[in-house]
């Protein structure tokens, strides 16, 4: 049967009202379907409290309903603990606890790739300056995609020191994901953890990090349908007990004295203070209508309509596209420029004329475009709810964007 996006549309408020916007601004953030927001107003009406402090009615239920989250979450990546996923605020402060808690010794090599967004380049900038660590760059192929080659030159090039490897499992530049099964096991054959930026792939793709027998791997809710604020840093058990202490405060000790205290386990010792509950209830409604739908099937529409985008691209001469011409390795994404206009231009331009939304700039990636010696591009990101018809109604109103270029 055939994917029918017009399924899930009626639980989105922003695309039943009349004339909605054509929403291509995924990659950024994706819109939220009632059944998530339901659930935080129902911890903000029903039950406000806070969770492991009291023991009265709504804490329990806020007990309960965080527990219940954090289970979905766990099976929503195939952990092998529910422990094992730590609630923090977002990618990035998943990326910097890792950064400033891994065991890192004097000498020791990170490596990242070309295309990592800069909250997976700039902690391990800071922490290679402060720890005096090396922090080497694993160039993409020409098309942009993975070099395992490239890969493997770097694992060689620093043969025994290469502590850490850190990429982005699918770029949010381009849309295109890493060989992630075979980094793995080249970084692990070769004594090195990953960590995995899966910000953009935690919800365009099936993840199982058990069976990919990854090391870190961090993503955010809102991304994924999710509320802001919120999202997942995951490790298997022994590795995140290997982390040292970042941020302590409340809730991380089972007890204290004025001298030493003692530690609590997973996952509280990583989630110091008063959490963000109506958020972690959020991502585990966000996690859980996800998982009803199916990542497999979420995949294959995307590269779909993807493939409508990129042709509606490529007919316009002058157009460009950043990656490989071939839709599907891509994902959701088209990056692209148009001879003659900004992508600044093209994004106003679009949004103004055809109600239609999406993304220009640099797209947090700097360093790449500065390689490139570009300013950005425009960029197009999609996701299940979006449909045939937008994506025709983007190729034509970007055709006639285009005529102002000439």
């Amino acid at each position: 049967m055939a994917f029918n996006p017009e399924k899930f549309r009626v639980d989105f408020p922003l695309l039943t009202k009349k004339n909605p916007p054509v929403y291509f601004d995924n990659a950024c953030m994706t819109l939220r379907p009632r059944q998530v927001t339901e659930s935080l107003t129902a911890y903000y009406n029903d039950f406000p409290g806070c969770a492991g402090r009291s023991v009265h009615a709504i804490s329990r239920r806020v007990d309960e309903e965080v527990y219940n989250a954090r289970k979905t979450t766990q099976k929503f990546i195939g952990a092998k603990q529910a422990k094992e996923c730590i609630f923090l605020r977002n990618t990035t402060e998943g990326v910097n606890l890792v950064a400033r808690s891994f065991p890192f010794k004097k000498g020791d090599v990170i490596l990242v790739s070309d295309k990592e967004h800069n909250s997976n380049l700039l902690p391990w900038q800071v922490i290679a300056k402060k720890k005096g660590l090396t922090l080497d760059i694993v160039e993409s192929n020409k098309d942009n995609t993975f070099s395992l080659e490239n890969f493997e030159k770097k694992l060689q090039q620093h043969k025994g020191k290469v502590a850490l490897t850190a990429f982005g499992s699918t770029s949010n530049l381009d849309g295109v994901s890493i060989p992630i099964k075979e980094v793995i096991k080249k970084a692990h054959n070769n004594g090195a953890k990953v960590f995995l930026d899966a910000a953009q792939t935690a919800p365009h793709h099936e993840l199982n990090v058990k069976s990919l027998n990854a090391d870190f791997v961090a993503f955010s809710g809102h991304k994924m349908l999710g509320p802001t604020g919120i999202g997942v840093l995951y490790g298997p058990e022994k590795e995140l007990l290997n982390l040292d202490f970042d941020n302590v405060g409340g809730e991380t000790v089972t007890d204290t004295t004025f001298e030493t205290p003692e530690w609590e386990g997973l996952p509280y010792r990583f989630e110091a203070g008063l959490q963000h509950y109506a958020g972690i209830i959020g991502l585990g409604a966000a996690a859980k209508y996800l998982s009803k739908i199916g990542l497999s099937k979420i995949e294959k529409h995307e590269q779909a309509i993807n493939k409508i985008v990129s042709e509606g691209v490529t007919a316009i001469k002058g157009a460009s596209i950043i990656g490989p011409g071939n839709a599907a390795l891509r994902g959701g994404i088209t990056s692209f420029n148009v001879k003659g206009l900004s992508p600044h231009d093209i994004a106003s331009l679009l949004d103004a004329s055809a109600n239609i939304m999406i993304r220009s700039g640099a797209h947090c990636c700097h360093s790449w475009f500065n390689k490139h010696n570009s300013v950005g591009s425009a960029r197009a990101s999609l996701y299940f709810y979006n449909t045939e018809e937008e994506a025709q109604k983007f190729s034509s109103e970007l055709k006639s964007v285009a005529r102002l270029g000439k």
